[in-house]
């Protein structure tokens, strides 16, 4: 039977209210019980309206100016491309109230009060990889907005690179000017799924520095085989300051996104971020489930004592309790 409040909701999402795109997300990223069924739905419906646009992950370390650059950036393409924007930043979670630290709304405040953008920021909660639980699927309801390009900022520490790589087609690793010459410092994973790398600050006193940084690491990309086929790891400057770079920028990813549309891997990647993305919730429900299960806290409360006393090693504990639960019949 058709849920008459999902009705107006996903008919006010896809007019493009940018209202109804927040309350979108907020059910998406509830863990309620009475939520979950018409989030559900929800997401089923937005499948055919999905799935046209460029997602853009970004990342770097905290400094470099991500959210700076993509203030720029979406202004850039709102006004030169009239492009709709909207961005997913997430922030870190404070370990303590699993609240959101950093607040990238108030720093991106030019964009967000923009009526072609859309500013989202989400705290991780603690999910593994630093990625807000609800990332993926608030990239489909923007999609559903009609939002053209929708940049994924990440958290820039830890697992959060490797998350967010495996849910955007293209994926920025910004440079600050001066670090080039340590390369050696450098993650070497985080360089080899970048697809563009992009020196930050490029104006004023370090134009220079980052000229020079520019090139060492167009020196480095030669000796990385890019995880993309068909393309070549790009280095470029842009200043978030004075705009300059930022045209050439855009115009590398939209060539970035002919030539794997056209060779097919535009829609192989999508495909496999499909299947990581239903193994991900196969697991993370499988593990709602458990940890919800009355019969799965009562032999967790029998086995604590025990634990708690060296009886019992902790794997031993935990794999009964499993094992209790999944023999049960």
């Amino acid at each position: 039977m058709s849920n008459p409040t999902i009705d107006q909701l996903y008919q006010d999402l896809i007019s493009g209210d940018r209202s109804a795109l927040s309350r979108s997300i907020t059910l998406i990223e509830s863990k309620s019980d009475k939520h979950i069924a018409s989030a559900g739905e929800l997401l089923n419906r937005c499948l055919n309206t999905s799935g046209n646009s460029i997602r853009i992950g970004i990342t770097g370390s905290p400094g470099v100016g991500k959210s700076t650059f993509i203030n720029a950036f979406g202004h850039y393409l709102i006004q030169q491309h009239n492009k709709r924007v909207a961005v997913l930043a997430i922030d870190p979670s404070s370990t303590l109230t699993g609240g959101s630290i950093l607040g990238d709304k108030t720093r991106m405040a030019d964009l967000a009060s923009s009526e072609h953008a859309f500013v989202r920021p989400s705290p991780s909660g603690g999910d593994l990889g630093g990625v807000a639980a609800g990332t993926r699927e608030s990239i489909l309801l923007c999609e559903a907005a009609g939002f053209d390009v929708i940049l994924i900022e990440t958290v820039g520490v830890g697992q959060s690179e490797i998350a967010v790589y495996d849910m955007v087609d293209l994926f920025l690793l910004l440079i600050q000017p001066g670090s080039g010459d340590d390369l050696q410092g450098i993650k070497r994973g985080i360089m080899e799924m970048a697809d563009v790398i992009v020196v930050n600050k490029s104006d004023g006193s370090l134009e220079s520095n980052a000229k020079e940084t520019a090139g060492f690491y167009a020196q480095a990309v030669g000796f990385i085989h890019p995880q993309r086929p068909n393309w070549k790891i790009d280095v470029q400057r842009v200043s978030s300051v004075t705009g300059e770079g930022l045209e050439k920028l855009w115009q590398t990813m939209v060539r970035f996104e002919d030539g794997q549309q056209q060779n097919g891997d535009w829609q192989a990647n999508r495909s496999r971020q499909n299947q990581r993305w239903f193994q991900y919730h196969l697991e993370q429900e499988l593990l709602r489930r458990i940890r919800t299960s009355e019969h799965v806290k009562n032999q967790a409360s029998e086995m604590e004592k025990p634990v708690e006393m060296g009886e019992v090693h902790p794997l031993m504990a935990a794999r009964k309790v499993a094992d209790d639960f999944f023999n049960r019949g």
